[in-house]
């Protein structure tokens, strides 16, 4: 991304995912929207075109991309299948880019089984008590000897249920605050690990779980980076990840406008397509307009994460602001429906039930305004 706009690279990217997508995975969609799990078939579609391996060293059989590049692929992605969207953020490019900091032979043993979908990697900070305030974990992760012991309980992990290997934050210096929280990676079929499903009103084909660690005893070189440095790693990736599901939203809500444009061509009311009336199409240029705003709020964050310039802001504006207003452009676009809208015949309303998840996730539209005002006025005008 060069200047305003996408380069040539760029939009022969975009064209080619959006081809596939159309092609590949928009055909059963909806089906795979309403069932747990993640579909394999769908994965390994993917992977031919090396989407399922972003941020993956290349000696196994990954690539690098930008942070541009992989909003890309997410916002086409999830015009077509929400649930593929999702699974490229949460999967390799979130957990692997964590991965790669990890001793080889952890990378040697996972980067592996996660590539050929034998297993799914999970990210897991929010905890029962806790979700925005990183800091406030109570999880801990005690040295004893060769292993670490781990006790607390996770939720919200997205992927949970399939889950096989989860990068986890845990307090190993309570009195520290954020320089007492370090990253483990923890496979989630040791003693002690029990996960409990939660029964989603969207995102179902991710699984989110609740997942509880009682005595569980990691092998002290699962931990990634150097004790207490846990907080700024989680820091590293989570800027572009909300970025990244922002886009997701949109893409999702893209997809929601392009199924309401279609259906008011059809429809007729009065002797004539219901797209011939103000109330309808203006709705739609409007939604169609604000989606865009929100579109390009999201590329100039990562395009400053791409330059390694600051992006705190930007990214949170981009997140409360894009997610909102995709779950907006949903909910009229259901309304466009009109009554079979809020029936499951046509997929718009399983993408507004899983836009709800896209505002919540990686930090509400509160947490967001509060880093915001902290870039804007200093912290020594921080709301309360």
């Amino acid at each position: 991304m060069s200047g305003f706009g996408f380069g040539e690279e760029e939009d022969l990217l975009r064209r080619q995912i959006a081809e596939f997508a159309r092609r590949e995975l928009a055909p059963g969609a909806r089906e795979r929207a309403k069932t747990p799990g993640m579909d394999i078939e769908a994965l390994r579609k993917m992977a031919g075109l090396g989407l399922t391996s972003l941020n993956v060293p290349a000696e196994y059989g990954g690539t690098t991309t930008g942070w541009v590049k992989l909003g890309i692929i997410v916002e086409e992605l999830s015009k077509a299948d929400s649930g593929v969207g999702g699974y490229v953020i949460m999967g390799p490019a979130v957990v692997g880019k964590i991965l790669t900091q990890a001793p080889e032979e952890l990378q040697r043993e996972w980067f592996p089984r996660l590539l050929s979908f034998e297993t799914f990697p999970c990210f897991c900070v929010t905890e029962p008590d806790c979700g925005s305030d990183a800091a406030a974990i109570k999880t801990r992760a005690v040295r004893d000897g060769d292993f670490y012991v781990i006790n607390g309980e996770k939720t919200s992990v997205t992927l949970g249920v399939q889950g096989g290997i989860a990068a986890v934050f845990a307090k190993t210096n309570p009195e520290a605050g954020v320089r007492g929280v370090s990253c483990f990676l923890v496979p989630l079929d040791l003693p002690g690990v029990t996960k409990t499903p939660m029964k989603d009103m969207g995102w179902i084909p991710l699984g989110r779980a609740s997942i509880s660690f009682d005595e569980v005893r990691v092998p002290a070189d699962h931990r990634v980076g150097e004790e207490g440095r846990g907080f700024y790693l989680m820091m590293d990736v989570i800027g572009g990840l909300r970025v990244c599901m922002t886009l997701w939203a949109i893409g999702e809500a893209e997809g929601a406008l392009e199924g309401a444009v279609a259906y008011a061509k059809g429809r007729m009311a009065f002797g004539r397509p219901v797209a011939r009336f103000q109330g309808v199409s203006f709705t739609i240029a409007e939604q169609a307009t604000i989606l865009e705003s929100a579109r390009l709020l999201c590329y100039r964050a990562l395009w400053l994460m791409d330059q390694g310039l600051p992006h705190g802001k930007e990214q949170a504006m981009a997140k409360w602001y894009g997610t909102r207003m995709a779950a907006m452009a949903a909910h009229e676009m259901l309304l466009i429906h009109g009554h079979v809208g809020y029936t499951e015949e046509y997929p718009v309303e399983q993408l507004f039930r899983n836009l709800v998840g896209n505002e919540i996730a990686d930090g509400p539209a509160e947490i967001m305004k509060l880093i915001i005002c902290r870039e804007l006025m200093g912290r020594d005008f921080e709301p309360l």
